[in-house]
């Protein structure tokens, strides 16, 4: 008599998909444009300039660590987008020594 193998059964997990508002969504988007577009700017008195994107720096932080998540693509596609927009706007904070 042959024994034939069992096949294996695959077991699909489930994750508890979250299922967030429109609001909540967009006020994520929001904040992530918000705080990536803050930069700190060092001057020194030659007038030379030090640009250091802390709002994208920071934003990648929260991003990575955020427990409720949308699409982490997504919030490093708009941090990135608002770390370019906040180098050309006068956004942040400017130390001059």
């Amino acid at each position: 008599m042959l024994l034939m193998a069992k096949a294996k059964q695959t077991v699909k997990k489930r994750r508890n998909l979250v299922n967030e508002a429109d609001s909540e969504y967009f006020l994520k988007i929001l904040f992530y444009l918000v705080i990536g577009s803050f930069w700190l700017r060092i001057t020194n008195s030659s007038g030379t300039q030090i640009p250091i994107p802390i709002g994208f720096i920071a934003g990648v932080a929260l991003a990575m660590h955020e427990r409720l998540r949308i699409d982490r693509k997504l919030e490093y596609a708009v941090l990135l987008m608002a770390m370019f927009i906040g180098f050309w706007l006068p956004i942040g904070i400017t130390i001059t020594h």
